[in-house]
């Protein structure tokens, strides 16, 4: 027995520190949220419009709503019905943000639950708030306090303008700091669409329209952006022919060959380079192609080397071949002696060996051509006097058996006296080698009528060192 009654003393003493622990752990998790409820809600930090009495009827909240909406021009066209402290509002407003603002002062009025917005968005002539078709008299009178702004905005935007287009108009300051007649033009001209922007811009802060501004600037800036990735090859030749007026390559009147494309370079204008072909036709290369091309200038350096090949027989030797052909090189009077002429083995082919024979003329006086060409004649005929020969391609024909037994049983007779080789007869060479080489200035003829006659604008400039 006492044994139970321990057992039961030590039960219930367990069973009073579990309520105990129970009522402590209800205490801590209850008593912050009962005080929470005590002490009331949260206030809102936008105030309340009161209502004259502290429990306002729907009747009250109704009229205090629509005195205020009577008030606003913009939400005179609403309609309020209360019912239980739920504001229904209806009627008409002329865009969103007045709709916004109604549903905003509603919530705001004391004693409102909620508020159901039934309000519809229409625009039309009648409705006198809406941004077009307001109260007139009081626009104009806006507008007649406002002219003394606006003719200070306009008086700086025309002070702007008219000292960015004078600065622009000063040649004389622009050909001082910018040698480069396109690059004056192109940046004079910039500037004055610089200065117009800057008067644009400084006469919108007068008027204070600086959001305006901004939404306009945004609006060119993606505009400028889509017209230049369409024109972008404009732009790309446009850039190029700055390019080259500030590099200058080339000269007026000088021999090129751009690419493929060769002749006498007559003129360089702002979209592309026109050059007249040795044949005397026009030709027009644009400017982006001419700025990436490679460019060979035959008329920057006048002395200019010229070279051909001669064959001679493979039992011949080469090395007394060179030397006769140098000697007859240097004898004649349009091969320059300083760079001396210079001869080499180019290759040794299957019946003979091929000389390179190389000598030096002076443009400005000689014709390249023609001296090329004389100076071949004049070698060639020097090595066959010297005995050497110049042979022509040897192929070896082979035949069966049976062919070549016919051929050797055939009579001599039988060929016919028409097949009997007829000896070679050899020409005289001429001694006059050094006739008709001087230089030929038709083309540059041409193209200076072609300059002087024209009118279209010229961006090489004599005064400008080239690159």
């Amino acid at each position: 027995m006492k044994r139970n009654e321990i057992a039961i003393g030590n039960l219930c003493s367990l069973a009073n520190g579990v309520c105990v622990s129970l009522m402590m752990l209800c205490i801590a998790v209850v008593g912050p949220i009962a005080f929470a409820q005590s002490s009331g809600p949260i206030e809102d930090p936008t105030p309340a419009i009161q209502t004259p009495p502290p429990q306002a009827s729907d009747s009250e909240i109704k009229t205090r709503i629509s005195g205020i909406f009577d008030e606003i021009a913009t939400l005179r066209k609403v309609t309020v019905d209360v019912s239980h402290g739920v504001v229904t509002l209806g009627g008409e407003v002329a865009n969103t943000a007045a709709e916004v603002r109604a549903e905003e002062i509603a919530l705001r009025v004391n004693g409102v639950v909620t508020v159901e917005n039934q309000i519809e968005r229409r625009l039309s002539v009648d409705n006198g708030d809406g941004p077009f078709f307001g109260d007139p008299s009081g626009r104009l009178d806006k507008l007649y306090r406002a002219l003394p702004l606006y003719g200070a905005a306009l008086a700086v935007f025309l002070f702007l303008a008219l000292l960015g287009h004078l600065v622009a108009s000063w040649r004389s300051l622009w050909r001082w700091a910018l040698p480069n007649p396109f690059l004056e033009e192109l940046v004079s001209g910039a500037f004055r669409i610089l200065m117009l922007l800057v008067a644009l811009i400084v006469s919108m802060n007068v008027l204070g329209a600086t959001a305006l501004m901004g939404t306009i600037l945004g609006g060119a800036g993606v505009i400028g952006l889509a017209i230049g990735i369409s024109v972008r090859d404009t732009l790309e030749n446009y850039v190029s022919s700055i390019m080259l007026s500030v590099r200058q390559p080339f000269r007026a009147n000088e021999h090129v060959v751009i690419d493929e494309h060769e002749g006498k370079v007559m003129r360089l204008t702002s979209r592309s380079t026109i050059l007249m072909t040795l044949d005397g036709n026009h030709l027009r290369i644009p400017n982006s192609a001419v700025f990436k091309a490679v460019i060979l200038n035959y008329t920057r350096n006048p002395e200019r080397r010229f070279e051909f090949e001669l064959g001679v027989d493979a039992a011949d030797d080469p090395v007394a071949a060179m030397q006769i052909g140098l000697d007859r090189l240097k004898a004649m009077s349009f091969v320059l002696s300083r760079p001396e002429p210079e001869a080499l083995v180019q290759t040794v082919g299957d019946s003979n060996i091929v000389l390179r024979f190389m000598g030096w003329v002076d443009q400005r006086q000689t014709n390249f051509a023609k001296a090329r060409g004389l100076a071949i004649v004049a070698t060639k005929d020097v090595l066959e006097e010297g005995g050497f020969t110049l042979p022509e391609p040897i192929y070896r024909v082979r035949f069966d058996s049976g062919v070549e037994d016919a051929l050797k049983s055939a009579k001599p007779e039988s060929r016919g006296a028409g097949a009997a080789e007829q000896p070679r007869v050899k020409a005289r060479p001429s001694s006059n080698y050094d006739s008709d080489v001087a230089a030929d200035n038709t083309i540059d003829e041409k193209v200076d009528a072609e300059r002087a006659s024209s009118s279209e604008a010229d961006l090489l400039d004599e005064q400008i060192p080239v690159e």
